[in-house]
């Protein structure tokens, strides 16, 4: 485990946590990339905070996402992880999600999103 990768998806998990959105921000390094997998409108790399915030703004907006908790938080010698469970769609239906951290400068610099339903968010999120 090392603590300057622990340390800043931990406090990125605890800001998500808070609804601090500033903080969540701030957590972002400016060259950020989102890595989206799936098949819908959104999947893809979306590089750089500008376009990386667009992109979650988006995907908020076409499927409701709330957070119910952070599960977990952890990190290992290159890579930090927050696993998260968030309400989707209307009605709500709970979905796991592993979100994979690159951390350099003490800022998160890439994120990889890995759903444990990836057929319902290509739903939601559509083409």
């Amino acid at each position: 485990m090392r603590p300057d990768i622990l340390g800043p998806v931990r406090a990125y998990a605890e800001a998500w946590s808070r609804g601090d959105t500033a903080a969540v921000v701030a957590g972002y390094a400016d060259d950020i990339v989102l890595h989206w997998g799936g098949s819908h409108a959104l999947s893809g790399r979306h590089a750089g905070k500008v376009a990386a915030l667009q992109a979650l703004a988006e995907f908020g907006r076409r499927t409701q996402r709330r957070l119910v908790r952070v599960v977990d938080v952890m990190a290992g010698a290159e890579r930090g992880v927050v696993i998260a469970r968030e309400a989707l769609g209307t009605p709500p239906v709970e979905v796991e999600r592993v979100l994979v951290y690159r951390v350099a400068g003490g800022l998160l610099a890439e994120c990889w999103v890995y759903d444990s339903d990836q057929a319902l968010i290509d739903r939601l999120v559509g083409r």
